[in-house]
C-alpha cells in the first residue's frame, strides 16, 4: 500500500503509475480527487492533521508527498510547507514509512554551472531559501527521505509552468508564443511521468534513501526548441516565438507582487540552466522520454481535455 498527498500533476501522475503497476494506491486531498482506478482509493484527507494524517498512512510502505503552497510566493511557502513537512515525516517515521518529495532546482547556489547531485545547494533568500531550509529539514528528520529534483515540468496535466498552457494554449490556437527572459538559452526541462517514475523507484530502493537524487531529464533544449518540438509532434505550424525581456518583468515587479515573484527566478532563463541527470538515472535504471514521444503524448493530452477528457 502506498500514499499519495496530493493529485496535481505530479500526484496524480505517481497514483496513475502506482495502480499501473498493480500496487493499491490511497490519494489523499481535501477534495477526493485522483485517478478512477480499481486500485486507487480517494480519500478526504487534509495532510496537514496530524490525526487524520496518522490514520490514513497506517500499514503503508512510502509516501509520495506531492503538495505544494497555496500561492507561487514566498510568504506563502514559508507559512504552509515547513509545517506540511514536518507532519509527514512525523507521521511517516511513527509508521516506519519513506517519503519521496519532488524537488526544484530552486536551492542550488551554483546555477551558472552544470547542476548534478553532489552540486551545492545553500541558495538563500526568497523562495530559494525556503527550499534549501526544506532540504536540510528532511536531512535532520528521524523519518527516511528521497528528494528527487526536477526541472520545468511538462507532460499531461501540467498547466501552470512555463512549458504548460501557456505554451501549449497559443500553439494549438496557432498564436505567437512570448516566454520570459530568453528564448535561446538552453534549459532543463523535466517529462513529469519520468519524475513520477523516478520517485516510485526511489521508494524501493533503501539503498538511495536520505539523499537527494534527480529526475531523468533529457538534453537541455531552448524554450524555443521545446516549443517546435510540441507543435511538431501535434503536426501544426512551427510558431513564432518571442520573449519578454528581464528588465520589462523587474520593472513591473517595483508594483506587482506576482512579477516580483516571477523576476525573482529569472536567472534561470536569462542565461543557461541545466541539470544533469546520469547517475541518478544509473541508480534507479531509467533513462528519460525522449523529447518527441514526451510532446507527443502532452499534446495528445490537451487536445483530449479540450474535448472534456481530462
Amino acid at each position: 500500500m502506498y500514499v499519495v498527498t496530493g493529485a496535481g500533476p505530479v500526484g496524480y501522475t505517481i497514483a496513475e503509475q502506482l495502480a499501473g503497476l498493480g500496487h493499491p494506491v490511497r490519494v489523499l486531498t481535501r477534495s477526493g480527487s485522483g485517478p478512477d482506478h480499481p486500485l486507487v482509493e480517494k480519500m478526504r484527507v487534509d495532510a496537514s492533521d496530524p490525526d487524520q494524517l496518522k490514520e490514513a498512512i497506517t500499514g503503508v510502505t512510502a509516501v509520495f508527498h506531492c503538495i505544494h503552497g497555496s500561492a507561487y510566493r514566498a510568504a506563502a511557502w514559508a507559512a504552509e510547507l515547513p509545517q506540511a513537512e514536518q507532519v509527514v515525516m512525523d507521521a511517516a517515521a511513527a509508521a516506519g514509512a519513506v517519503v519521496v518529495f519532488p524537488e526544484s532546482l530552486y536551492s542550488y547556489s551554483e546555477p551558472e554551472r552544470i547542476m548534478t547531485e553532489s552540486s551545492p545547494r545553500e541558495a538563500a533568500g526568497g523562495k530559494r531559501g525556503i527550499r534549501t531550509a526544506l532540504l536540510k529539514a528532511r536531512r535532520e528528520h528521524a523519518a527516511n527521505t528521497v528528494s528527487v529534483v526536477a526541472g520545468d515540468f511538462f507532460g499531461p496535466r501540467v498547466k501552470m509552468a512555463h512549458a504548460g498552457e501557456r505554451m501549449v494554449t497559443p500553439i494549438l490556437a496557432g498564436k505567437r508564443l512570448q516566454f520570459i527572459g530568453s528564448a535561446n538559452q538552453p534549459h532543463s526541462f523535466t517529462y513529469v511521468p519520468d519524475l513520477a517514475a523516478a520517485m516510485i523507484a526511489a521508494a524501493g530502493k533503501p539503498e538511495v534513501w536520505n539523499s537527494v537524487l534527480h529526475a531523468p531529464t533529457g538534453a537541455a533544449v531552448t524554450q524555443r526548441e521545446i516549443a517546435v518540438a510540441h507543435a511538431r509532434a501535434a503536426g501544426l505550424t512551427t510558431p513564432k516565438v518571442s520573449a519578454v525581456p528581464g528588465w520589462v518583468l523587474r520593472a513591473a515587479g517595483l508594483v506587482s507582487t506576482d512579477m516580483r515573484e516571477l523576476a525573482e527566478l529569472l536567472y534561470q532563463f536569462e542565461r543557461p540552466f541545466v541539470m544533469d541527470s546520469s547517475e541518478s538515472q544509473r541508480m534507479l535504471g531509467l533513462d528519460p522520454t525522449p523529447l518527441p514521444e514526451a510532446a507527443a503524448t502532452t499534446m495528445a493530452w490537451w487536445r483530449g481535455a479540450d474535448r472534456g477528457n481530462s
